[in-house]
């Protein structure tokens, strides 16, 4: 006979945890790029005011690059790249 894999909780067992998910470090920076007032980002500007998981150069240079390869960063120079500000609601049009 086979065994049953199925489990049963009781009242006196922990609650299981469910880890938060992170969230992708590109998003963490498109997040903050929408509240960054200035037209221009350096890494060095991501890693002392960005999010503090992209306190590191590596990790604030790759998420720049994704953004700028999706649209939202142009680069300027080296690791300076230009803003760009982009609706994020739907518009309707009128006819």
């Amino acid at each position: 006979m086979a065994k049953s894999t199925e489990r049963f909780s009781f009242a006196d067992e922990p609650a299981p945890v469910n880890p938060k998910p992170q969230k992708d470090h590109a998003q963490l920076l498109l997040d903050f790029l929408q509240r960054w007032s200035k037209p221009t980002i350096s890494s060095r500007d991501i890693r002392i005011w960005g999010p503090m998981a992209l306190h590191n150069r590596e990790g604030a240079i790759r998420s720049a690059q994704i953004l700028a390869a999706h649209g939202w960063l142009i680069p300027i120079a080296e690791r300076k790249w230009q803003v760009v500000r982009k609706p994020l609601t739907p518009t309707v049009e009128r006819r």
